[in-house]
């Protein structure tokens, strides 16, 4: 396993000029909603989901006010343009980034619901044996361990004392 933090990736335009390119090319307008959106999920990366993300902006100074909606709208429409992908963990849709980051998988942990992001080639050498092996071209992968982390584990297995148990 490689360092949690993964190297982004070049790329040729900025997440806000390929969306809108993808909006121009439906026939979709760009709308001030959807650009402070863009840049509100592309200033930090982190792991959210629809909620997160509606909390954030409302606490924003940011003079635009954006409905549920339109939120809504703009992830699917993020997504379909490349530019966010979308996990279902636990029932629920969480989001990340996916223009300008690399391949790679998540553990995730069952008590405190911490997405840990993760590298290796070792299983991309091993997909892509298994690939070879059935006769079968790999286009993507999305990986999500389930588990316990270190830190809850570490709670866990504190010993219990008499007072505990009472």
């Amino acid at each position: 396993m490689s360092d949690s933090s993964l190297p982004a990736v070049e790329v040729s335009s900025t997440p806000l000029e390929r969306f809108e390119e993808f909006l121009q090319s439906r026939g979709k307008r760009v709308t001030q909603q959807r650009r402070a959106l863009v840049e509100h999920v592309f200033r930090r990366h982190e792991h959210f989901d629809a909620d997160d993300l509606i909390d954030e902006v409302s606490k924003s100074k940011s003079p635009e006010r954006i409905s549920r909606p339109t939120v809504y709208r703009t992830l699917k429409e993020l997504v379909d343009a490349g530019l966010l992908r979308q996990m279902n963990i636990n029932g629920r849709a969480v989001y990340e980034h996916d223009y300008g980051y690399p391949q790679h998988d998540h553990m995730h942990c069952e008590k405190c619901d911490k997405l840990i992001e993760f590298s290796s080639d070792d299983i991309q050498s091993l997909l892509q044996e298994i690939g070879l092996e059935h006769g079968f071209r790999i286009s993507g992968r999305r990986l999500i361990v389930n588990g316990v982390c270190k830190e809850c584990s570490q709670t866990s297995r504190r010993r219990k004392r008499p007072l505990d148990l009472i």
